[in-house]
């Protein structure tokens, strides 16, 4: 009886142990959401903890969203799209399907949606620097009429879209 006691005792520890490790993996929903915060906000040229301020966090709270360690709850969310002016479906948007089966298809839609646009992006595309660094200086063109034929000359340079 004893050693059916220390079985039992030893199973549930290695149950505790692997639930723990999964516990410690972040998830990649809250990934892909931490993702997108990091990218609003570094389109945006705000630091971590400039947005940290804003929501009344440290720049590691900040970081740790970002990384997907800690999870941001609905409220925080709503406090991240009015600082970051984004609306809350932002993000979820560009999930990959393996994660946004559970969602009812709403995020696939958009990411196909996109996808037919013929941008061709990958997710690697929108966090270089470079890209980053050409949206944020194509939106400190005040003019409109300017930021529209600027627009008009890149899209000039690529390839034409059948």
């Amino acid at each position: 009886m004893l050693n059916e006691w220390r079985g039992g005792v030893g199973m549930a520890r290695a149950e505790q142990a692997m639930g723990a490790d999964r516990e410690s993996r972040p998830s990649p929903i809250d990934v892909h959401v931490g993702a997108r915060i990091r990218l609003r906000r570094t389109l945006l040229g705000m630091s971590q903890e400039r947005l940290g301020e804003a929501l009344g966090l440290t720049f590691q709270q900040v970081q740790k969203y970002e990384r997907g360690v800690n999870r941001v709850g609905a409220s925080r969310l709503f406090d991240l799209s009015r600082v970051l002016d984004v609306p809350i479906s932002f993000f979820f948007d560009d999930m990959p399907d393996s994660l946004s089966g559970s969602l009812g298809g709403q995020s696939s839609r958009r990411s196909a949606a996109f996808a037919d646009q013929g941008e061709g992006f990958g997710d690697d595309t929108l966090n270089r620097r470079e890209t980053l660094e050409l949206v944020r200086a194509y939106y400190r063109i005040t003019d409109p009429a300017i930021r529209k034929r600027v627009f008009d000359l890149i899209k000039s340079m690529g390839p034409t879209e059948v």
